[in-house]
């Protein structure tokens, strides 16, 4: 999932640099490529540490639940919840 938010974010960036520095900004084509992909890696950085946030954050509320569901129900096998 880290992966997904990482290059759907850093794609996005890809684009929006390219229309916002080549069509509005009226910048060479070399300078728009250059910052767009400079755009596009700082994001994937970025992308990729809010999806291990957003990965341990999903894990420790799911560990929470099965925690919940084992104390309200311990009869029931783990394979039948």
């Amino acid at each position: 999932m880290a992966t997904r938010i990482a290059a759907t974010m850093s794609l996005l960036a890809f684009a929006i640099c390219l229309i916002v520095g080549g069509l509005q900004a009226d910048n060479p084509f070399a300078t728009t490529v250059w910052r767009a992909l400079l755009a596009m890696g700082c994001t994937l950085i970025i992308g990729l540490v809010v999806g291990a946030m957003t990965d341990g954050m999903l894990e420790e509320n799911l560990r929470a639940e099965r925690k919940k569901m084992e104390k309200i129900s311990p009869d029931v096998p783990a394979n039948d919840r």
